[in-house]
């Protein structure tokens, strides 16, 4: 049946043949996979905005009201909560970052509420030292300066040097920045002082200490040392990456919205591998006249489910990486469209794996009545 001493393999010589014929089921593997990939890193990318605070920010520990589930539904703590932070030998840096409600008036008098994100703006600076440049940083050192997101331009009807409102107050748009989009809301970030001017009864308080460690320091160990020892619990501390975890997955298993793009994804998935499953079985029993003479000729079963096997493998191999190229091109688009895409690792490995599945099954389940073809059928 091919393969050894430089045989040709019957199950890719008929493919090749064939090929219109698998074209189809080719296809159908294709976009089947196309859909599981673009689904989930579309679902990733939405709730990995969430944790945007805390991984463009280098802060290594988090300080906040005590069981906070998500990164955006901080609430304001003891302005003591960092006494501890200050005299452990393992902390560099404490600084302050206050996240709120503002109402921002547009040049043309039209409100938009936007989250309020206000930072220590010094040189080096934890929060949001992945987005801000050193300049950047710089400009919102001056009084009523603010940054927005780059997508929000449009929707702020905003550029660089454009004044609008914030509270009844007068901003001035010194920057833009591409990471610091969230969920349905418009993100602006300015300095603690100008927070005060635009915020003045909130001007005392605090959402989230950002704690910086030396090189080396065991997270979790100073975490501990840190997390507040009271009988009633003030404030809790969370390692970067934990919180950022927490709060992707509040919003991916908690929230309605996570629930309900979950749901349509797995939908999405089920519909795919139905219609991937009866093309490829098709494409498979289409050709039951050749497997019946294959078997008129002395070919055993199992030879036949070997061939079988081997064209849904190289069919579920073709449909890889055709996937892989569209999905390179989904991203690359969504990049430029300014939609958050996620691709991980996992994800990747998984998708690749269900593609084989799907594949396989497929082949499996047009076996028996492959196998029932009579040969006899050949001479009617």
């Amino acid at each position: 049946m091919g393969g050894a001493d430089g045989d040709v393999s019957l199950a890719r010589a008929s493919l090749c043949y064939e090929w219109r014929r698998y074209l189809a089921a080719v296809l159908a593997v294709t976009f089947a996979g196309l859909l599981v990939v673009v689904q989930l890193a579309l679902l990733f990318g939405m709730f990995s905005s969430v944790s945007t605070p805390i991984t463009n920010s280098s802060a290594d520990l988090w300080i906040g009201y005590r069981n906070t589930q998500s990164v955006d539904m901080g609430r304001s703590i003891p302005t003591v909560s960092d006494a501890d932070a200050w005299i452990h030998p393992d902390v560099v840096r404490v600084e302050r970052y206050l996240t709120t409600y503002g109402d921002l008036r547009r040049e043309d008098g039209v409100a938009v509420s936007v989250i309020l994100h206000a930072i220590d703006p010094v040189p080096g600076g934890l929060g949001f030292s992945g987005s801000l440049s050193p300049e950047q940083r710089a400009l919102l050192d001056e009084p009523g300066s603010v940054i927005i997101a780059e997508a929000d331009m449009a929707k702020l009807g905003a550029h660089v040097g454009s004044a609008m409102e914030i509270n009844n107050r007068r901003v001035t748009v010194v920057g833009v920045t591409e990471s610091i989009r969230a969920i349905g809301s418009t993100t602006v970030i300015c300095s603690l002082s100008t927070a005060r001017t635009l915020l003045p009864e909130q001007r005392s308080e605090v959402t989230y200490y950002l704690v910086g460690l030396r090189p080396g320091s065991d997270r979790q160990a100073v975490a501990l040392a840190l997390d507040d020892k009271g009988p009633i619990k003030r404030y809790s501390v969370w390692e970067a990456d934990v919180f950022s975890a927490q709060s992707e997955l509040y919003w991916l298993l908690e929230s309605g919205a996570g629930v309900g793009t979950a749901f349509a994804s797995l939908l999405a998935l089920v519909v795919g591998v139905v219609i991937t499953n009866q093309t490829l079985s098709g494409a498979i029993l289409a050709s039951s006249k050749e497997y019946a003479a294959l078997r008129a000729l002395g070919v055993s079963r199992g030879a036949l489910k070997r061939v079988v096997l081997e064209q849904s493998f190289w069919i579920g191999s073709v449909g890889l990486i055709l996937t892989a190229t569209l999905s390179v091109l989904a991203g690359i688009s969504a990049n430029f469209a300014g939609v958050a895409m996620v691709f991980p690792l996992w994800m990747i490995l998984s998708v690749v794996v269900l593609i084989y599945l799907i594949a396989l099954t497929s082949g499996l389940m047009s076996l028996k009545p492959l196998m029932n073809t009579d040969p006899a059928t050949l001479l009617r």
